[in-house]
């Protein structure tokens, strides 16, 4: 009797110290995300390109974080990320004050809009902003993650690429994670500081990083496109889905796809 209860103990801790238990949750909730009829068929498509759950994950996103995601575009990342951080999580969305270059006219705020249309969804995401003179995307120490997304050469345009990532730096708790992903540039060419091409080499953006603070931590291959050669007339955006080039050699650029992305993690230190 003795040794049963005893092996019944041992099976019961076993089973309840059991890796992954609420990783296994988590991945439940973001494939629920990504399967939500909140998402845009557009965006659906380019999941294959994107590799949203793996992006996800190397982030280490969990649905109780709160989350900063800036300068968010047409909402691609924000349609899998506010229902998944609804109920348990907090999700705030940097977008860009008014007098910003980047900043939709009046009326045609179409992000904005969105969230508004879909209560159910988007009702608990908080505003915030990222522009010039505008770093503060969440209160100070409150984020678990910040996560950008084929932004930073943006910033870099407009001059203010180190302000924001001291921002980032700011919002996040010791430990806290900042994910960077944009198009990546050809090491046998210097860095343009306005990044004009759209292009932004990985070891720079590691500087960056660095000089804000952060700890690099480890980088992803999962959205690399070898066929990218990261020279075309009109930079990044001759390749899908921009097509600048409207119909001459679309073909040629379809086959291509998306840019060659790293994908990229840092954490601010704990001291």
């Amino acid at each position: 009797m003795k040794f049963a209860t005893l092996l019944a103990g041992v099976c019961l801790s076993l089973f309840l110290a059991v890796p992954g238990t609420d990783a296994r949750a988590a991945d439940g909730a973001l494939a629920a995300a990504l399967a939500g009829s909140n998402r845009t068929p557009a965006h659906i498509e380019r999941d294959a390109a994107r590799h949203p759950a793996e992006e996800l994950e190397f982030f280490g996103l969990r649905p109780d974080m709160t989350v900063v995601e800036v300068s968010p575009g047409g909402g691609y990342w924000t349609e899998i990320l506010a229902p998944y951080l609804r109920t348990a999580g907090v999700l705030y969305v940097a977008l860009p004050p008014a007098n910003d270059p980047e900043a939709p006219a009046p009326g045609k705020d179409k992000y904005r809009q969105k969230l508004a249309a879909d209560p159910g969804t988007y009702g608990k995401v908080r505003m915030s902003e990222l522009g010039l003179g505008h770093t503060d995307v969440a209160p100070a120490g409150s984020a678990d993650l910040v996560l950008t997304f084929r932004n930073l050469h943006n910033w870099m345009n407009q001059g203010y690429a180190e302000a924001a990532l001291a921002g980032f730096y700011r919002a996040l708790k010791p430990g806290g994670i900042l994910g960077i992903e944009d198009h990546r540039a050809r090491t046998d060419r210097a860095q343009d500081p306005k990044a004009q091409s759209g292009y932004v080499r990985q070891d720079y953006t590691i500087e960056l990083a660095r000089k804000a603070g952060f700890e690099f931590v480890a980088a992803s291959e999962m959205n690399a496109n070898p066929r990218d050669s990261r020279d075309w007339p009109d930079g990044v955006w001759t390749l899908p889905p921009t097509l600048t080039l409207g119909d001459k050699d679309r073909a040629k650029y379809l086959a291509i796809g998306e840019a060659d992305n790293y994908v990229l993690k840092f954490r601010k230190p704990l001291r």
